[in-house]
């Protein structure tokens, strides 16, 4: 996927979890944070960030922040590009060969998945994606929050994969260069205990990095995985 009008600015603060103060081109402006969650360990004041400008003439901010540089490692935030990505890379036959439907926001059970799948061969099943932007010394980590919904779509996916469809949670990694995901045990062990669940259930836990630059955001090759935080 591709940015259009994409510029670099200096993050200043952030007021709420909706918007951002920026310097972009040496004058204060109010941004809107396409990523509501936490975020506190890359939005630090001083770091550059990026920002794509809004084509909409009537909404109160000009400009969405999509991407911050930690350190040298462009990570992006946008929360609606992973499942877009992997919509991207599942059309090109990289997920399953012989797709014949893939379905966005698709209701089963208790919980609205974000694909439905069938293939050539008849089988069909369910994708949750969950987008990555936490890291720490080479480790991707989710969530960076608690995320009870997160536990329930994976309790789902494993009742679905118990009644035969094919279920696979993929964790997108956005940012490149990280050498294992693992569960986030210190922010929310009830996720990682419901992701170990999943696994022994039979479903398909994948994790995938992106090949990041200001102005887009591509799936890229799967990162290792492990059900356990390398401390335990």
């Amino acid at each position: 996927m591709r940015y259009h009008a994409v510029q670099p600015a200096r993050f200043l603060a952030r007021p709420n979890r909706f918007i951002a103060q920026v310097e972009l081109d040496g004058r204060e402006e109010i941004v809107h944070v396409k990523n509501t969650g936490r975020c506190r360990e890359l939005l630090l004041p001083g770091r550059t960030v990026y920002l794509e400008q809004s084509g909409n003439p009537n909404r109160k901010t000009r400009f969405d922040l999509i991407a911050v540089d930690k350190d040298g490692l462009l990570i992006n935030l946008d929360a609606q590009a992973p499942n877009q990505v992997f919509a991207e890379w599942a059309r090109a036959g990289r997920f399953r060969p012989n797709l014949t439907l893939l379905r966005p926001e698709t209701t089963w059970g208790a919980s609205r998945f974000d694909f439905y799948w069938e293939d050539a061969a008849g089988a069909k099943g369910f994708v949750e994606v969950k987008g990555c932007t936490l890291e720490e010394g080479g480790l991707a980590l989710f969530p960076d929050a608690p995320t009870l919904r997160g536990v329930k779509h994976l309790r789902e996916l494993a009742r679905a994969q118990g009644e035969g469809y094919a279920c696979t949670v993929c964790l997108v990694l956005q940012m490149k260069g990280c050498r294992l995901f693992c569960p986030n045990e210190r922010t929310h062990p009830a996720f990682g205990q419901a992701l170990r669940e999943a696994a022994a259930a039979g479903v398909q836990v994948l994790a995938m990095d992106c090949q990041v630059a200001p102005d887009r955001l591509e799936l890229d090759a799967p990162v290792p995985v492990s059900l356990f935080p390398p401390s335990l």
